[in-house]
């Protein structure tokens, strides 16, 4: 079928893909921009499970300074030095340093959570659950456990720019790993917050 040229156009500045992949994905969802939509987000995660044995070693350190109150290192990285100058990457480093700043993300991913900090969330969400079933209290605490991923680790982070709140944080990568045709990988970060863990005296 045909696609209008305005369509096509629309879904790129939704998906940051590019026009040939665009049309593709439209000719296959019969015009349909939802189904394009999930088209591209499939077939960019398959991309960057391509890519994601690749070594990214390249990159920027970025920072996000707020009202001087506020301040994010972040380090992603890239396969080259020529991607890590464009646009796109200095966007995407741009907006997660600024995601940082306004989320505030304890951890990086799930992975990296100790151990002892998850078996002591589902002690605390198994204790506030009484009379039902062991397999019940299970599917709640796992859950709960998602809930705390997705507040306290920044890959699993709502991104803060999304309005419809439903992108996350890696999912915002695997786009631009779709877009650039490189491994790209949130390496660390630093937030710092002016009178964080100082005890504040009054009088």
């Amino acid at each position: 079928m045909s696609v209008s040229a305005e369509k096509v156009k629309e879904l790129r500045e939704s998906t940051g893909a590019g026009m040939m992949e665009c049309k593709k994905a439209l000719q296959e969802s019969q015009g349909d921009l939802q189904k394009a939509i999930d088209i591209l987000r499939q077939k960019g995660l398959a991309a960057a499970q391509k890519k994601s044995s690749r070594t990214a070693s390249e990159g920027v350190v970025g920072s996000y300074i707020h009202m001087d109150k506020i301040g994010v290192l972040v380090e992603i990285n890239c396969e080259t030095d020529f991607v890590a100058r464009t646009d796109d990457f200095r966007e995407l480093v741009k907006d997660i340093a600024m995601h940082i700043a306004a989320a505030n993300p304890l951890y990086l991913s799930r992975e990296v959570i100790p151990s002892d900090v998850i078996e002591k969330e589902k002690e605390i969400y198994s204790s506030q659950i009484t009379g039902k079933p062991a397999n019940v209290i299970e599917k709640i605490v796992e859950g709960k456990l998602e809930k705390f991923f997705s507040d306290m680790c920044l890959m699993d982070q709502i991104f803060i720019k999304d309005p419809d709140q439903k992108l996350k944080i890696k999912d915002l990568v695997t786009q631009k790993i779709a877009k650039l045709g490189e491994n790209i990988v949130v390496r660390r970060f630093a937030r710092f917050q002016i009178g964080e863990g100082v005890n504040k005296q009054e009088g």
